[in-house]
């Protein structure tokens, strides 16, 4: 059972034609915030149902719907014994298969270091080089944010058949802070009207094609409102 978290995001990126996902980051002035990551397959809930009926998939076991619920309740007690990391929760929903993650943080260098060595202690996978990636980074003034290594990873492996499906599937990356954004490296992103809040939304085929696409540097005004 100690492969269901990376069998997890097989299935969820087997899935990517139809699947919703959201990461909604919020860093405070003193650097500490919350961080938001929801799933959701609710459009494709037969197909999810049909795997999971399953014994094997591309070679890996099939855990049951009991086994992933032990595996997220082992992830949120591992994770919110990490120091500077609080208020871990997960919300399930497995008729419509939808998930939504949140946790605290003291600053952005312990919500990195505090995933992976989460995830890293339930895999036992300590050689996942996917993990090692640092995909993101704050100076107080300045937010960088990439694409993680192992969504790259699933996403080169996507087949070329399902291209026009990947077209339907979108991944919405939102950077919120307390004081206003000066300017921001990604010409995709979109500034909301409060100057507060920077947003990427692309589809799974445009990931595909631009690993870069989700990348920012986005600098905030000096001056607090």
């Amino acid at each position: 059972m100690k492969k269901n978290i990376l069998f997890l995001f097989v299935l969820i990126f087997s899935l990517s034609s139809c699947i919703e996902i959201l990461d909604d980051l919020t860093i405070h002035a003193d650097g500490s915030g919350t961080f938001r990551y929801n799933i959701n397959l609710s459009s494709n809930k037969i197909k999810v149902n049909s795997i999971l009926a399953l014994d094997s998939l591309d070679g890996q076991k099939v855990p049951k719907i009991e086994d992933i619920k032990e595996k997220i309740q082992q992830f949120i007690k591992t994770l919110d014994a990490q120091n500077g990391i609080s208020n871990v929760k997960v919300e399930e929903n497995y008729t419509d298969f939808i998930f939504k993650f949140s946790c605290d943080f003291t600053n952005v260098l312990v919500l990195q270091e505090g995933l992976k060595e989460t995830i890293h202690s339930l895999t036992k996978e300590k050689k996942a080089t996917e993990l090692d990636h640092n995909w993101i980074a704050w100076d107080g003034n300045k937010l960088t944010r990439s694409t993680p290594t192992i969504t790259q990873t699933k996403v080169k492996e996507m087949k070329q058949s399902d291209l026009d499906l990947l077209k339907t599937g979108s991944y919405t990356s939102i950077s919120r802070f307390d004081s206003t954004v000066e300017k921001f490296t990604n010409p995709a992103a979109i500034l909301s009207k409060n100057k507060q809040a920077v947003m990427i939304k692309t589809d799974t085929y445009s990931l595909k094609e631009n690993l870069d696409i989700l990348e920012n540097v986005i600098y905030l005004n000096s001056t607090k409102n």
